[in-house]
């Protein structure tokens, strides 16, 4: 009767552990388009390569990324430098972010968060 305890319980502790390990969350994929498709509206592209490309809302950015979990680090970002009246130029100050489902959060090289951008359908 002991060992049928004991197997049993050794049994439950295996499935209470397996279930525990496929429950463990993958991050998501930052590849694709983030932000909004439209004039003076921010937006990235990540692709697989690490490279990256898009706008800040009035000038073109390119750079480089890399992603390690839901943390993201932007490489120097280049781009042109043109002034648009009434744009907000945020996003040329990216640093880095962190990956939600369905947002990327950019930060600033001090960390402080500076906007979110929606992923992209």
């Amino acid at each position: 009767m002991t060992r049928k305890i004991s197997a049993l319980a050794l049994l439950g502790t295996i499935l209470l552990l397996s279930s525990c390990a496929s429950s463990a969350r993958v991050p998501p994929d930052p590849v694709g388009g983030w932000g909004t498709d439209g004039p003076g509206q921010p937006n990235l592209v990540l692709e697989a390569n690490g490279k990256l490309h898009g706008t800040d809302g009035c000038n073109r950015l390119v750079g480089s990324y890399e992603a390690s979990g839901t943390d993201i680090t932007f490489g120097p970002l280049g781009g042109t430098r043109m002034f648009c009246e009434g744009v907000d130029t945020w996003l040329s100050n990216a640093a880095g972010g962190t990956l939600g489902a369905d947002t990327l959060e950019i930060t600033d090289a001090q960390g402080q968060r500076i906007g979110t951008l929606e992923r992209m359908p």
